[in-house]
């Protein structure tokens, strides 16, 4: 393989045709200059140059030479300019994973911030179900997860992104779709409800079996699911009621409506890294993903 450094001196050699003004420019003195050259066409087993006592000229061989030498050390500096951008962040790859509900607050944001921000970056989005993301984070299958709060997280460092209040979502042919006044929980005893699964959502169902509970009434469960979107269809066909994140009032389906919910317990989203990971990347990231 040829040593880059003889490319640098036969270019500067090219471009000054003099083997004085050359050497300058090296800060080399003529002697080695021209070794180093006598020794690059001796490896190629062609004549570059053609040499005067006064000036020097390139062969059709070096004329050809010149150009892809040229195009050998640009590669070379812009494969230390990528290798610099990488060790910064600046580019690669990053992977994120996150629930459905998340796509309906943060990571629209995040994703276009980022994207910004770190355009050089291919940013893979994957959108998995909860209770799969930290396993997937735990062993770098992705770099980071957007997940419900109140799940088993070990060793993976997290924090909060989201926290909002619940509300209310009726089918609009609902008795009490109509109204605009903040709804009580107890106006819903009685009614059937659909909520996410407890391995799917644990903090979230417990928060509303608990605000059902100190109103008086044990939910009525008719339907168990995995995604907030599915709660949603569900309501928009009249199956029965649900309290869903604010966010999700984003979904804009025409058969729900949302309604606001009095002293609401609230949802949160926690954002899930491993603290061995050490992609440059998710570092920036990390920055960038302030809580909402």
């Amino acid at each position: 393989m040829l040593d880059i450094k003889p490319l640098r001196y036969f270019v500067t050699l090219a471009e000054t045709r003099h083997f004085g003004r050359a050497a300058a420019r090296l800060h080399l003195s003529q002697p080695p200059l021209s070794r180093q050259l006598a020794s690059l066409e001796a490896a190629l087993g062609v004549k570059l140059l053609e040499r005067n006592p006064r000036m020097v000229a390139l062969t059709p061989a070096g004329e050809r030479f010149l150009v892809d030498a040229k195009a050998i050390l640009a590669a070379v500096e812009q494969a230390g300019r990528n290798a610099q951008a990488a060790a910064r962040g600046d580019a690669g790859a990053l992977s994120i994973g996150f629930t459905m509900y998340a796509a309906y607050s943060v990571i629209p944001t995040y994703a276009k911030a980022y994207g910004s921000a770190y355009p050089e970056v291919a940013l893979k989005l994957r959108e998995v179900v909860s209770q799969d993301l930290a396993a997937q984070v735990l062993d770098g299958r992705i770099d980071a997860a957007v997940v419900m709060a109140g799940g088993h997280f070990g060793e993976l460092s997290n924090r909060v992104v989201v926290r909002e209040p619940l509300c209310v979502a009726l089918s609009r042919g609902h008795p009490r779709a109509r109204s605009r006044r903040p709804m009580r929980i107890g106006q819903l005893a009685g009614e059937p409800f659909i909520m996410t699964s407890s391995e799917v959502g644990p903090a979230l169902r417990a928060n509303i079996v608990e605000h059902c509970r100190q109103a008086g009434f044990e939910p009525i469960v008719r339907l168990e699911v995995q995604l907030q979107q599915t709660v949603l269809n569900m309501v928009d066909e009249g199956v029965g009621v649900a309290l869903v994140p604010s966010s999700m009032r984003k979904s804009r389906l025409p058969g729900v409506a949302f309604r606001p919910l009095a002293n609401a317990p609230h949802s949160e989203l926690v954002l899930l890294w491993s603290p061995r990971n050490r992609n440059p990347c998710l570092s920036n990231f990390l920055a960038l993903a302030t809580p909402a």
